[in-house]
Parts: structure tokens; sequence; C-alpha cells
């Protein structure tokens, strides 16, 4: 955010809504009042645990919020040791935008 006055040394961050975009991107809803846009498409390339998610319906319909993150719950049923998730603080280094595009 901008203009903030937020003190990122003991700020935790926090997203409260995800939602999937064009391309493998993720836009993020952050308890600092922004929305930021994560592009995954490095995290797929690179394989690894990451690589289920080329499969953009899995993509797109598990992506969700868990511990207050991104993630992609496998298997249904919320369980954290069963998600994919993204460190939150990638997320501050994720650009922000005003509103998801239209497409």
């Amino acid at each position: 955010m901008k203009d903030s006055k937020l003190d990122f040394t003991r700020f935790f961050p926090e997203v409260y809504q995800a939602v999937a975009g064009e391309d493998y991107t993720v836009y993020a809803y952050l308890n600092d009042g922004s929305m930021r846009m994560l592009d995954m498409k490095p995290f797929i390339e690179k394989g690894g645990v990451f690589e289920v998610l080329k499969n953009e319906t899995v993509f797109r319909e598990r992506l969700t919020v868990i511990n207050y993150t991104v993630a992609w719950d496998m298997k249904g049923n919320r369980d954290e040791y069963e998600c994919i998730d993204i460190d939150p603080f990638i997320m501050l280094d994720c650009p922000v935008v005003d509103d998801i595009p239209q497409g």
C-alpha cells in the first residue's frame, strides 16, 4: 500500500480472500487494505509440489484461503497439512493492483 503507516517490521500479512485470475495469477485481499497480484507461473514452472497446479481446473477450483494465506485445498477437507500454500510474506513483494481485470 503506497501511503501505509504500518510498521512492516512488526506486521504479519494475512490474506482474507483469494481469486483466480487469468494465466495462473491470483488476486489476494490482504489485511493491510491492499489487493495484490501473485504470478504463480514461476512456481509452477519449477515443478515439485506446485506441478499439480499446471492443471488449470485444479488451479482455479482448489484455490482458497487457509491459515490466512493463499492455498490450494488438495483434498477438499481444509486440512492445513494437505494443502499447497504460499508464505504470506511473499505477498508483500507482489504488486498492488486496483482491481481484478475483467476478461
